[in-house]
């Protein structure tokens, strides 16, 4: 197993633990407040990350202005909805939710972005839908807004998923970690204000533990995405289900039922294949265009030449999924 997804692993189990212990908050302290702390202490992991030639003073001068104010946005509506998600519902519910992401990208990449996407990959996101219709099951099981929060965040980050395509090849990625950071702690230290309680030890310890956990998260990521492909690092995500139902059920008392288990297992199940279904197009295309071209003069094709395939096989296809 490569290297890089090794941290992908590692990155999605920090990200867990941390969302495992906001959830021990509860309605303790707005969710505000939590995330204004996390967002605080995820920071300092973060000022180790300072890629070379860039300085932290630049972080707002942008090239796509508006639209990085939107993805700002997005990222708010997103982390307080997720916060309110994890203090109110099961976990393993709240990434069944979640894992929405990659549906309302692809949806959005299609009318927006003008992408192509093939039948198959429509298939396959069908497919994962259905598996959290399983989970949450609406109409035969009471709802709480919790259910609707996580939705909204999913909405939010393929929201910022989407403008992040449109800036990521003309921002800095200083100024990409950095306007997040800033409007997360302007808003939340602002919204947090009317109902602010001044932590006890014991819970400014585990702010400050959710903050690093949440922040070497993101080290930890980087490090996987200098070291794997994209496609190779994605299903990795699909990892928190495991942490979801372990931690729940070790700190909460959170016990699936037999049909949720179903309904998680297909969510992995479609999120692990899209990536697969994405690189088989692609080769099976080469493949066919190799066998066109090839077809008119009849030129033989020797046995090792067959089984090494075209040089296009063996660039990673990456495909984008939304932690």
């Amino acid at each position: 197993m490569p290297v890089g997804v090794l941290f992908a692993f590692a990155a999605y189990a920090s990200f867990a633990f941390g969302d495992a212990a906001i959830k021990s908050f509860g309605d303790t302290m707005s969710v505000f407040q939590i995330a204004f702390f996390i967002t605080a202490f995820s920071f300092v992991p973060a000022l180790l990350t300072n890629p070379r030639g860039e300085r932290w003073r630049d972080v707002f001068k942008l090239n796509n202005f508006w639209l990085m104010q939107l993805r700002g946005v997005f990222g708010i509506i997103s982390m307080v909805m997720v916060t309110v998600a994890f203090t109110t519902i099961p976990l393993a519910e709240v990434y069944a939710l979640v894992f929405l992401t990659p549906i309302l990208v692809t949806i959005l990449s299609v009318v927006i972005l003008r992408e192509h996407m093939s039948p198959m990959r429509w298939v396959v996101l069908a497919i994962g839908f259905c598996g959290v219709m399983l989970v949450v099951r609406p109409g035969f099981r009471s709802l709480e807004f919790g259910h609707l929060s996580a939705v909204i965040a999913a909405i939010g980050a393929s929201g910022g998923a989407i403008v992040l395509k449109k800036v990521s090849a003309t921002e800095r990625r200083i100024s990409l970690l950095g306007v997040l950071l800033t409007y997360a702690l302007v808003f939340n230290g602002i919204a947090m204000i009317p109902e602010f309680i001044v932590p006890t030890a014991h819970q400014f310890a585990m702010l400050s533990m959710i903050g690093l956990f949440i922040g070497t998260g993101h080290l930890l990521m980087i490090a996987a995405t200098r070291r794997a492909a994209a496609n190779q690092i994605a299903p990795a995500q699909y990892s928190q289900i495991f942490w979801a139902i372990l931690l729940g059920g070790i700190f909460y008392g959170e016990h699936p039922d037999a049909i949720a288990v179903i309904g998680l297992t297909i969510v992995v199940a479609a999120g692990i294949a899209t990536p697969g279904v994405d690189a088989a197009r692609a080769i099976l295309g080469t493949r066919m265009a190799r066998f066109a071209r090839r077809r008119p003069a009849q030129a033989p094709v020797s046995a090792s030449e067959e089984a090494a395939g075209p040089e296009t096989d063996s660039q990673p296809v990456t495909s984008r999924a939304v932690p």
